[in-house]
């Protein structure tokens, strides 16, 4: 009886009851999660209903900012992590007589995660429409384009950092604790500095337009959405 009791409204019997009550409220733990918790919210807020931006809390708001601060993270690990092998191995000793094809398919693979996921949220400016995705969809993207401009920033510091103290006489000191094999290192080193700081200004260009980019799909079809809105109105206005 309680239970009938509370799904009904003051006017309407299928009146939905938005509940804040923090033990019963489902919290993401990913960016997939997150963009599946948005819909749910577009769900209400498409039908009409008004619901105050406050009933995303400031420790929600956080989850969300934390999840995208994450997403940015991971993002700029892996991209770490492959970058270097790729770049300043595979291509100039292993792969070196690719094809522009194959050198592009090879090349993107590093920045598979970063591609997916700047697709995934530039896919959720379509539900930036009410207050709660509004708060929801700023939080994620703010975290997440705060990770990937640190991480675009420190990374191009090493690299140019690197370039700086590669002088023939640090870089011959390394090489020759591997013995044998010191004068191929000291040659291979030579071969891929050059190369060092326009990878890494690639590479941080590359990780600001993926910050960035979702913020301007969001913008312009908020733009786009609002002069829809206008045409329409200007529409049933001139009918009556």
């Amino acid at each position: 009886m309680g239970r009938e009791w509370e799904n009904k409204g003051p006017n309407d019997t299928n009146a939905q009851i938005i509940t804040t009550d923090s033990g019963r409220i489902y919290r993401p733990k990913n960016l997939l999660n997150a963009i599946s918790e948005v819909q749910q919210f577009f769900v209400i807020e498409s039908k009409g209903q008004n619901i105050p931006a406050e009933f995303l809390t400031l420790e929600r708001t956080l989850d969300f900012f934390k999840i995208g601060l994450k997403s940015g993270f991971h993002e700029g690990f892996a991209l770490v992590l492959l970058f270097p092998v790729f770049h300043f191995y595979l291509f100039p000793f292993v792969f070196k007589q690719l094809d522009w094809f194959s050198h592009f398919i090879f090349g993107s693979i590093p920045y598979l995660v970063l591609l997916v996921n700047t697709g995934m949220c530039c896919y959720i400016s379509r539900y930036y429409v009410g207050n709660i995705t509004r708060k929801a969809i700023n939080s994620l993207l703010m975290g997440r384009a705060m990770s990937l401009l640190i991480k675009a920033f420190l990374l191009y510091v090493v690299y140019l950092v690197l370039y700086r103290i590669s002088t023939p006489e640090n870089i011959w000191k390394l090489a020759q604790q591997f013995g044998a094999r010191a004068q191929n290192i000291y040659a291979g080193f030579f071969e891929v500095k050059p190369h060092l700081l326009p990878v890494a200004t690639e590479t941080a260009g590359i990780m600001l337009v993926a910050a960035i980019f979702p913020y301007g799909s969001v913008y312009f079809l908020d733009l786009w959405h609002r002069y829809q809105v206008r045409k329409n109105k200007r529409t049933i206005s001139a009918q009556l």
